[in-house]
C-alpha cells in the first residue's frame, strides 16, 4: 500500500510504548490479523510482522481487526492544522463533515453538495488524501463508535446500532461480522449480551464513555478558563472536582430538536494515563454519533502537547505544556457570549450572558435528570431574532450592542462559520463585516468556535502588555503582530498562557495588597489599644 509508514521510525516508537505517537498511527500485526495503538500494552511484535497506518481506516481497509486490549476506537485523533493544497484541505472538510453530520444526512450526494463538487470529484480526492472512499470512512467511525458503545455501554445492541448510524440490526450485524469477524455480542463483557439492558433515564445513571487524549493534560487550567466564564443555569464547573456539566441542543435538519445535558470527569494534573469521563442524558444517546467529535473538539481531546510544547517552549516554558483550547459545543451560543464580551469585563459578561438566558433560554424537561445547576438550553437564533432591540437592551447594555446581536441572529443560517465552511480568512472577513462585530471578536470566535489553534487577538490589552513586559519597550500595532508571529502557529495557546499569567500575577498583587492592608489594619489596631491602655493608667 502507497500509504504504508516507514517502519524505520515507527518500530522504535512501538517498542517504548510512546504515547506522543498515539492516534498519529496504527500497527496491523499481520500473525494475528489485529491493529492496535503505538501504546498497547500486549506483547511486542516481532518487526517483520508489523505493517505501520497513519489511520485505522487504512488498517481495517487492509483487513485488520481493532485490538480487544488498547482499543483503537479510543485513540485521539490526528487533525494537524497547516497550509495545505486545496485537495487537502476539500477532503479535511469532508472528513469533518462526515465525523460530525446526523447519521440519516451521511451520503456521498449531501456530501457534494456541501462541498459545491461532483460525487465523482469528491470520491477521488477524498481517496487520494485519506487512501480509502468516503463511505468506506464512515462505516469505519461508524463500527468503532458502535465498538465502544458494546464496552462501555449496556445499550442493546439494536439501540448501539441506531446510535452508530447503521438504518437496521441486520445491516450492522452484517458490517461487524464481515470487518471484525465476530457477532457485536462478543464483544459484551463476558462474551455475551446476557446482562439485562437499561433504557430510559438508567442508561445516563449507569453508562460512562472514556474519552483517551495524548498527556500531559492541565485540567485545571481548562477548567479554570471555563469556570470564570460559566454562565450559572447553563453550565456549572468544579475546578476542586475536576469536573464539568453543561446543556446541550443538537439541531436536526426535519425533525425536533434533542435537548440533553453532558458531563465529564478530568484526570489529575500530571496522571500519566490521562483521560477524561462522560456521562450524558437519555435523550442524547441516540445521538452519540454526532455529538462526540463535537465533545472531543470542545475539550480539545485530540490536541499534540509534545508539538505545542515545542512551538512554546522557548518564549514560554514549561508552563505551557498541557494546555487544552476550550472549544464550543454550540458555536452560536459562542458569538451571542463573544459580542456580549465586547468592551467589558469577562464577570460583566457572564452577568448579561445569565439574564439573557433566564430572559430567553429554554428550560430542561425535568424527567432529563440534569445535574445541580444546569436548568436551561441557550436560546435559538430564531428566538433572538424575533426580538426587539429594547427587549434586549433592558438586560443592561446599549441598544447598539442588541442590534448587533439581533443582526447576527438573523444572519445565522447564511454565515459560513456556523456551518464550518471556508477558510479561517474567509470566515474572519464574513464576521468582521457584521455590524457590531470587530476584529477582536472575529479572531476570538474562530478560536474556540471552529478551535483554531493560531488565533492571535488583535487590539487585547492584556496580551500587549505581556508582550510589551517581554520585550522590556512598548511596541507599535506591527512590533506586536511580529512578537506574537514566534508562537505560530500555535498562537491560540500562547493566548491562553499569556492570560494565564496575566490573571496569576493579578491575583498575587491583590493578595499581596489585602496582605499590607491586613498588616497595616492590625498594626493601627495595636496602636489604638495601645493609647487606649496608657490613658486608662
Amino acid at each position: 500500500m502507497d500509504f504504508l509508514l516507514d517502519p524505520e521510525h515507527c518500530y522504535p516508537a512501538l517498542l517504548a510504548r510512546d504515547a506522543r505517537f498515539d492516534g498519529q498511527w496504527f500497527v496491523g500485526v499481520t500473525s494475528t490479523g489485529v491493529y492496535c495503538r503505538p501504546i498497547c500494552r500486549v506483547r511486542t511484535p516481532r518487526r517483520e510482522n508489523c505493517r505501520f497506518f497513519p489511520s485505522a481506516t487504512l488498517a481495517e481497509a487492509a483487513r485488520f481487526r481493532p485490538c480487544l486490549k488498547c482499543r483503537p476506537e479510543l485513540a485521539p485523533a490526528s487533525r494537524p492544522w497547516s497550509t495545505m493544497d486545496a485537495a487537502q484541505v476539500l477532503a479535511r472538510e469532508a472528513a469533518r463533515w462526515l465525523d460530525e453530520c446526523a447519521p440519516e444526512e451521511a451520503s456521498l450526494p449531501a456530501l457534494a453538495t456541501h462541498l459545491g463538487v461532483s460525487e465523482r470529484h469528491v470520491r477521488r480526492v477524498f481517496t487520494t488524501v485519506h487512501g480509502v472512499a468516503p463511505l468506506q470512512y464512515l462505516q469505519t467511525r461508524r463500527l468503532l463508535l458502535a465498538k465502544q458503545l458494546l464496552t462501555d455501554t449496556r445499550l442493546t445492541i439494536a439501540e448501539v446500532a441506531l446510535a452508530a448510524g447503521f438504518a437496521s440490526l441486520r445491516r450492522f450485524n452484517a458490517a461487524f461480522q464481515e470487518h471484525y469477524r465476530l457477532s457485536p455480542s462478543a464483544l459484551r463483557k463476558g462474551g455475551s449480551d446476557t446482562a439485562p439492558a437499561l433504557t430510559g433515564t438508567a442508561i445516563s445513571e449507569t453508562a460512562e464513555l472514556r474519552l483517551d487524549l495524548r498527556p500531559p493534560l492541565l485540567g485545571t487550567a481548562l477548567l479554570s478558563f471555563l469556570a470564570a466564564r460559566a454562565v450559572p443555569g447553563v453550565e456549572r464547573v468544579d475546578v476542586q472536582a475536576l469536573t464539568l456539566s453543561r446543556s446541550v441542543r443538537l439541531v436536526r435538519a426535519g425533525q425536533p430538536d434533542l435537548l440533553g445535558w453532558v458531563s465529564v470527569r478530568l484526570s489529575p494534573d500530571g496522571a500519566e494515563r490521562a483521560q477524561v469521563r462522560l456521562s450524558l442524558s437519555a435523550s442524547l444517546w441516540p445521538a452519540i454519533a454526532q455529538l462526540m467529535p463535537r465533545l472531543r473538539r470542545w475539550l480539545d481531546l485530540d490536541a499534540d502537547p509534545q508539538a505545542i510544547a515545542a512551538a512554546l517552549d522557548e518564549e514560554l516554558g514549561p508552563a505551557a505544556e498541557g494546555l487544552r483550547l476550550p472549544g464550543s459545543l454550540d458555536r452560536f451560543e459562542l458569538a451571542i457570549r463573544a459580542v456580549l464580551g465586547q468592551q467589558i469585563t469577562v464577570a460583566a459578561a457572564r452577568t448579561l450572558a445569565t439574564r439573557l438566558i433566564t430572559r430567553f433560554g429554554e428550560p430542561l424537561p425535568a424527567p432529563l435528570g440534569a445535574p445541580d445547576g444546569v436548568t436551561h438550553v441557550f436560546p435559538m437564533p430564531a428566538t433572538l431574532a424575533a426580538a426587539t432591540v429594547d427587549d434586549i437592551a433592558s438586560l443592561g447594555m446599549p441598544a447598539r450592542r442588541a442590534e448587533a446581536l439581533i443582526h447576527l441572529a438573523r444572519q445565522w443560517p447564511t454565515l459560513a462559520f456556523a456551518q464550518g465552511r471556508g477558510t479561517v480568512e474567509d470566515a474572519i472577513a464574513e464576521l468582521a463585516a457584521l455590524p457590531g462585530l470587530g476584529p477582536w471578536t472575529a479572531h476570538y470566535m474562530l478560536m474556540r468556535g471552529w478551535s483554531w489553534p493560531d488565533a492571535y487577538l488583535p487590539g487585547d490589552v492584556v496580551l500587549k502588555q505581556c508582550l510589551e513586559q517581554r520585550a522590556g519597550t512598548p511596541l507599535r500595532p506591527r512590533e506586536l503582530i511580529a512578537a506574537a508571529e514566534h508562537f505560530a502557529p500555535y498562537r491560540s495557546y500562547a493566548v491562553l498562557q499569556l492570560w494565564r499569567e496575566a490573571s496569576a500575577a493579578s491575583a498575587a498583587a491583590s493578595a499581596a495588597r489585602a496582605a499590607e492592608k491586613s498588616v497595616k489594619t492590625t498594626a493601627a489596631g495595636r496602636s489604638a489599644a495601645a493609647m487606649k491602655k496608657e490613658m486608662t493608667r
